[in-house]
């Protein structure tokens, strides 16, 4: 599948506010160790932080393909899509 370096940016800002609300639902819930999460919270951390992963794995091979294709160095090309994402480069 081709992308374009737009749609790499669109996917890393997704990736991003997904790393947010893993952060924000970990702050708000506080640290498990303390005090045990309910089932439900642990249910939605859960969910959060797969979403997370499995974005950041998409966004990262979207990048080692789209650097192939286009010939270019994949760390360079991850690096300019992070900085036009802006916000956490997770």
């Amino acid at each position: 599948m081709a992308h374009t370096f737009d749609e790499l940016v669109e996917r890393q800002q997704a990736a991003n506010a997904a790393h947010h609300e893993v952060l924000r639902l970990r702050d708000t819930y506080g640290p498990p160790g303390l005090e045990p999460w309910s089932e439900a919270q642990t249910q939605t951390y859960e969910t959060a932080w797969r979403a997370w992963r499995d974005l950041a794995r998409d966004v990262q091979a979207a990048v080692t393909e789209y650097a192939k294709d286009e010939g270019l160095a994949r760390n360079d090309v991850e690096a300019d899509v992070k900085a036009k994402a802006g916000g956490d480069a997770a």
